[in-house]
């Protein structure tokens, strides 16, 4: 198999619409964000073509994240068989604030059980400037995989929600390999037991990519006490992500982690989007999800774990680049950070879940 790791959103974009271009049988895409701008119309016009073509398109997207488009959006790839799902339209409810956040957020493109890509990119123009990060795998095997997965999510979806019975939900292992689907649950939450599960068993390294920290105490204290076995512990954040709720609450924690030895440090030329843990540069995992109770509590989230050394050796060289683009938290400015800063960390705690 050949893997790329992409961290450009343009790079990632002229890639996967020259893939779709070359595709001959079928495309499946499943994403959180479809926007109506310049670069949503370019691949709904690309999949329009092939559909044209005859080719099997298939399109899952979160309804929440496609903002204002439709089916409409889509006619003339619809009126040539291609086929549409928008998932789960938020309802007024008595529910609301949990049933609303259980999104669609996981990010899967599969092109004729060759080509695969799945990470943190949506399809919109509103992040070409951010430092996302994608793996594109060319190879039959891995195909294979993601087209499993896709075609377990299209074909589960009702207009309610996507089935969270054990056959859609399980973890897929393969070789070195494992696929962790997470979907809204208390009890389950998959894939935060399996990054405490990860961390505990480091011995020298932990690295952390994140748009979004808002860790629970499992995973605050699996941190501190790696730290405290003399494990490195680095947690990479942007400066000022897309949220400025979410960046707000997280400065409640940051003293804390900093003075149990956690190495916080800011991304500054733009947004951080990349969802990304490697543990002693042996064990990678790239992710749908952000290091947030909301992604582990309430989304349908997937990532890819493993220990591919061709994977591990772009991934380090991603996070070099980050880090030297990275300010180190500075305990001294937060500990002398505005009162009113502190009044809303303090007003937003019982949202942290939802937000």
């Amino acid at each position: 198999m050949e893997f790329l790791i992409i961290d450009d959103p343009l790079k990632f974009y002229n890639l996967m619409l020259n893939d779709i271009a070359r595709a001959k049988r079928f495309i499946y895409l499943e994403t959180y964000k479809f926007s109506n701008d310049h670069m949503g119309i370019k691949f709904r016009d690309a999949l329009t073509r092939k559909a044209i073509e005859g080719l099997e398109i298939k399109i899952l997207i979160d309804s929440w994240g496609k903002g204002p488009i439709s089916e409409s959006f889509f006619n003339t790839l619809i009126k040539n068989k291609g086929q549409v799902k928008f998932f789960e339209k938020i309802k007024i409810s008595s529910d609301i604030f949990t049933r609303g956040h259980r999104r669609d957020h996981r990010k899967i493109l599969v092109i004729d059980d060759e080509i695969s890509y799945m990470g943190s990119m949506n399809i919109t123009g509103y992040n070409l400037n951010w430092r996302e990060l994608a793996l594109r795998t060319k190879g039959e095997e891995m195909a294979v995989i993601w087209k499993k997965v896709f075609h377990q999510n299209f074909e589960a979806l009702n207009q309610y929600i996507i089935t969270t019975k054990l056959a859609y939900t399980k973890t897929i292992k393969f070789g070195e390999w494992e696929v962790v689907r997470d979907v809204p649950s208390m009890p389950l939450q998959r894939l935060r037991k399996k990054y405490v599960q990860l961390i505990k068993n480091a011995k020298s390294r932990i690295i952390i990519e994140t748009p979004y920290f808002l860790p629970g105490f499992l995973l605050r204290k699996a941190m501190i006490d790696a730290s405290k076995r003399g494990v490195d512990v680095k947690v990479i954040l942007p400066m000022h992500s897309d949220v400025r709720m979410i960046d707000i609450l997280r400065n409640r924690y940051l003293g804390m982690l900093y003075k149990n030895n956690i190495k916080l440090l800011f991304y500054t030329p733009n947004n951080l989007h990349a969802k990304l843990m490697v543990i002693d540069d042996r064990i990678f995992s790239i992710s749908s999800a952000n290091f947030d109770y909301r992604s582990f509590r309430y989304q349908y989230e997937i990532a890819l774990i493993g220990t591919e050394q061709d994977v591990l050796n772009q991934l380090i060289e991603h996070i070099s680049e980050t880090l030297r683009n990275s300010e180190e938290f500075n305990y001294e400015t937060w500990s002398k950070r505005p009162l009113i800063e502190k009044i809303f960390e303090a007003i937003l705690v019982p949202f942290r879940h939802l937000l």
